[in-house]
């Protein structure tokens, strides 16, 4: 054996454990979850886990996970679709016309839409964003509670956290 090939195996070896390995995140929320699109509709009870670069969402129904949703700054995978880029999973989940980091901004309750309408209570804020033929959305973060409902696009996100 070749001291090339001596080399290589070692690193192929670590390079395969390292990408097997789970992602580490920083905080794990139980939520109750409503995520209802014209083409998905879940609801049941699950967990939220987050770090800095990434949300990744897990939906169980008799103990089993119904649905997985991943969301990066670059990409969204749902269990049952491909992981498509954030414009795709836009157009195709819920609507062409939404910003690339919308989903990103509902999961870690921030403002959409750069803070479109944004209105400032005690414990959280709302926001409408209209549009005529695009959008009629109204959404709500109350006490990191959320409600994202959009009216033209039969869209539905809700989460609320449990035991927190």
């Amino acid at each position: 054996m070749t001291y090339r090939k001596k080399l290589l195996y070692p690193i192929l070896l670590v390079l395969m454990l390292v990408s097997c390995t789970s992602k580490e995140y920083d905080k794990q929320e139980s939520v109750f979850i409503v995520f209802k699109t014209p083409t998905f509709k879940y609801a049941d009870l699950g967990f939220m886990y987050l770090n800095s670069d990434e949300i990744k969402i897990e939906v169980y129904g008799s103990g089993q996970a119904l649905m997985t949703l991943e969301v990066t700054k670059s990409h969204v995978c749902l269990s049952l679709l491909e992981c498509m880029n954030n414009d795709s999973f836009n157009a195709h989940v819920l609507s062409q016309w939404y910003p690339r980091e919308i989903l990103k901004n509902i999961f870690r309750a921030r403002p959409i839409f750069k803070g479109r309408g944004l209105v400032k209570n005690r414990n959280g804020f709302t926001q409408k964003i209209e549009d005529d033929s695009k959008y009629n959305i109204h959404y709500a973060v109350f006490n990191k509670d959320i409600i994202f409902h959009d009216k033209i696009n039969k869209i539905v996100i809700k989460m609320k956290r449990v035991g927190s």
